[in-house]
Formats: C-alpha cells, sequence, structure tokens
C-alpha cells in the first residue's frame, strides 16, 4: 500500500554522561537528538516507510541540529517549522550495575510546548498519510499541549486517517500543572485504532486495577479496553523485567479484539542503551501492521527492533528492515 505515516510531537536534544558517570563527575556530555514521535519516525524511516515529521523547532543551530538528525534518518520535513523559543532538553545520567538511570527534563518554554494548533498545517501532512502517530507526552507538557494533540486528532479523524497513540506516562509532566491524565487520555485512546500500552496504562484510563501477572490477566485488561473504546482495534505492549541496568528480561504483546498473541520472554545482556525502545517497540509493531502482519508477526517485529534498540546508543534506532528480518529469523541468538 502507498501512502506515509505522520509523527506528531516535540524533538527534543538529550544531553547524557559519558561512561556511566554521575553528572557530579563529569565535565562533557554526549549530545544527541530524540524524542518519542520522532524515534518511532526515524524508525519507520529507516524500516523503509514513508514518514513525515511535523514539529516545530527554534530558529538555532539546536533547531538546525535537530532538522538535520531527522533530515539524515530519511524523515521527511517539509512540516518541521521553525520559531522563537528554545530547544527542549532532558539530560540522562546513564546508571550501572543496581543503580538505574535517571533523567532530568529542561524543556519548559520550547518552540513547540507554546506553540498554538494554528502553527501546523495538519491537512497538509495528513493528506495521503495511511496513519497519525502521536503519544502522550504532548498533552503532558500543559494546557497548551493538550490543545496541540486534540488538534492533530480531529485533523486526522476529519480524513479518515487512522490514529496510533503510545500513552508514554510521564507522572512528573502532569504534576507539574493542574491536569487531568485520565480525562485528557481517555478522549485521546477513544480515537485511536492502534494503542501501544500495558495493563497500567489502561488502568489509569479506566479506574479499575489490572494485573499484569500472566498472560490471562493481561488479556483481561485489553478486552476492559476493547470494551470502553469501541473503535481500538490492536493493543501493543511489552513487559520488561529489570535484572539491573545491563540486564533485562523482555516480552512482547499483541492484543485484538479477537484474540492475543504473546512471545516468549528473551534475555537481553550487556545494554547499551536503554533509552528509546519502547519507542523502537512501538516502530516494530507498525511496522508489521503497516504490511498487513498478522499479530504474531506484529509482536515478534515489535520485540525483534526493540531489543536491537538496545545495543544502539543514542535515541533513535536506524536499524533496516535486512536487519530486522535476520534477527526474527535467528532472535534465539539473544536468548543466554
Amino acid at each position: 500500500m502507498t501512502g506515509h505515516v505522520t509523527c506528531f510531537g516535540e524533538v527534543l536534544l538529550r544531553f547524557a554522561t559519558p561512561s556511566h558517570r554521575l553528572m557530579v563527575q563529569c565535565d562533557t556530555l554526549d549530545m544527541v537528538v530524540g524524542g518519542a514521535e520522532a524515534n518511532v519516525a526515524s524508525g519507520l524511516a529507516s524500516l523503509g516507510h514513508g514518514v513525515r515529521m511535523v514539529t516545530r523547532l527554534p530558529a538555532s543551530p539546536l533547531g538546525d541540529k535537530a532538522r538535520s538528525a531527522l533530515a539524515a534518518a530519511g524523515v521527511d520535513t517539509r512540516h518541521v517549522g521553525s520559531g522563537t523559543g528554545r530547544m527542549g532538553l532532558y539530560f540522562l545520567e546513564s546508571g550501572a550495575g543496581l543503580r538505574p538511570s535517571a533523567i532530568t527534563y529542561d524543556r519548559a518554554g520550547s518552540t513547540f510546548a507554546t506553540s498554538a494548533p494554528q502553527d501546523f498545517d495538519f491537512a497538509a501532512a495528513l493528506d495521503g498519510a495511511r496513519l497519525l502517530h502521536l503519544s502522550g507526552i504532548t498533552p503532558a507538557l500543559g494546557p497548551g499541549g493538550v490543545m496541540l494533540a486534540k488538534a492533530a486528532v480531529r485533523a486526522a479523524q476529519e480524513r479518515g486517517v487512522p490514529i496510533c497513540f503510545d500513552g508514554n506516562y510521564r507522572a512528573l509532566l502532569w504534576e507539574s500543572w493542574d491536569s487531568n491524565p485520565r480525562e485528557v487520555l481517555t478522549e485521546l485512546v477513544s480515537a485511536a485504532t492502534v494503542m501501544i500500552g500495558n495493563h497500567r496504562d489502561i488502568s489509569l484510563l479506566l479506574g479499575q486495577t489490572f494485573s499484569g501477572d500472566g498472560e490471562d490477566r493481561r488479556r483481561e485488561a485489553a478486552e476492559a479496553a476493547f470494551a470502553a473504546f469501541p473503535d481500538l482495534q490492536i493493543i501493543a505492549s511489552t513487559a520488561r523485567q529489570v535484572i539491573n541496568a545491563a540486564h533485562h528480561r523482555i516480552a512482547a504483546r499483541i492484543d485484538a479484539r479477537e484474540g492475543g498473541y504473546q512471545t516468549d520472554e528473551v534475555e537481553v545482556t550487556q545494554i547499551v542503551d536503554r533509552i528509546g525502545t519502547g519507542d523502537a517497540f512501538a516502530a516494530g509493531v507498525l511496522h508489521g501492521w503497516l504490511n498487513g502482519a498478522d499479530i504474531q508477526k506484529m509482536a515478534q517485529a515489535g520485540l525483534a527492533y526493540t531489543v536491537l534498540k538496545h545495543s544502539l546508543p543514542g535515541d533513535m534506532c536506524l536499524i533496516g528492515p535486512g536487519e530486522l528480518d535476520a534477527f526474527s529469523a535467528s532472535g534465539g541468538d539473544v536468548r543466554r
């Protein structure tokens, strides 16, 4: 099928401590471009899909850096606007052993966060689109972010473009203002065809407690979500057990209305970079969905892409379809 994916959200610069150091130990930081929706955009572009990024960046060298990184990943940047303001940043203190990584946001007042819906030409960006992808991070930025997310969703609905919504719940962002995340996210998810989220996201949306302990309990949460959201067709999630900063166990799951499929658990060791792995999972799942795969292949593609991302530094997963297919064919190599 022809057509592109439109991704909408804020692009960030990440500054990370090298060699797993504490921030107080560092005189230099490693800078890369990222952000949840930009990570999905770059992953899908690397997997051979046409992708348009819709965002706004400051008219500055930092904005130019972000725009160049998107273009280098194969993302169409014609709908990346420029404006006054600053670049959104976050700082990553890289963990090791039993010390987890820690993130500090510095994104208040960014060009994107202070934008208004009329700053974006959603009609043009969605023209010919097969999918709109956005996440719960945009509405978590504040009342302006809520308006932006709703405007993007409304534009997609008016044009009959399916929507993928990744919950990406960020408690620190929601708690920084007088927010009602359940109300906002429920409205956005109600418009989605594909949801990236687990039983905890569904618990937040429905005001019920669901356990992720076992496949049956995870299916129970999915069925409750399908009952609450008639337009929802696919729910994609991962189950992650953290042994230490360099060793995780991960399984992927896809639920459809007619049933679900969960992969075997994979041992992921010698982790290079944990950040962006959830976005890589979303890109892998959407790669399968866009190619008409069944739920088993969608889950396997999502798992493969997220596992591969753990081996790469930076936010973005730039692995192509050949490497993904090779991993899917011999994925046992990482079960050690």
